[in-house]
């Protein structure tokens, strides 16, 4: 039996350093919230406003500033902004709903960007390699307890600056009952 830690991934988004300078002003470096379980990576202090057409939305901004601005959001929170929720691995925005955001210095319009994030399987390339996985790879989780399921279709995501997580944003984690601490056990 192999257990993998379940993390809840709420909305959030990540800027370009352009994007970032736009919505805070030029020269403007995130601040430190809180450090999160992906190395290197951060909750910042900072949040956005995200409109779509039916709704906003106050979005907390994960750090550091990445090539491209992407919004990552569970599907109610596209369904009360009036986007489409479009199911993508991080990373993957083309085609996807855009929108406009709003910071304290200005406000930018993205035409693409906004996903709900594949479940996925953050694993060190050491710990893909005693599994037996690749990226790309799906798999499936189970969830015991009350609300016992099984999450199907989870991305393997291995590399650098990975360590072992199974990420669900907050429908899944509603769906199966999550509670900090929780695991799951990979099926493979």
């Amino acid at each position: 039996m192999i257990k993998v830690p379940i993390e809840v991934s709420a909305r959030h988004c990540h800027l370009s350093q352009n994007d970032l300078a736009k919505l805070f002003g030029k020269g403007y470096k995130l601040k430190v919230l809180k450090i999160i379980s992906q190395p290197g990576q951060f909750a910042a202090k900072e949040e956005i406003k995200v409109i779509g057409p039916k709704g906003e939305l106050k979005v907390r901004i994960v750090g550091p500033v990445r090539q491209d601005t992407q919004i990552e959001l569970a599907a109610t929170d596209c369904y009360k902004l009036g986007l489409k929720p479009v199911l993508r691995v991080s990373g993957n925005i083309k085609g996807t709903s855009g929108a406009i955001s709003i910071g304290p210095k200005g406000k930018i319009k993205i035409k693409q960007g906004v996903i709900v994030a594949q479940r996925h399987l953050h694993l060190s390339p050491a710990e893909a390699k005693s599994l037996k996985l690749k990226s790309g790879k799906l798999v499936s989780v189970k969830i015991k307890g009350s609300r016992a399921l099984v999450f199907n279709n989870v991305a393997v995501r291995s590399g650098e600056g990975h360590k072992k997580s199974f990420q669900i944003d907050t429908d899944e984690g509603n769906a199966c009952g999550w509670l900090p601490g929780m695991f799951g056990v990979l099926i493979k």
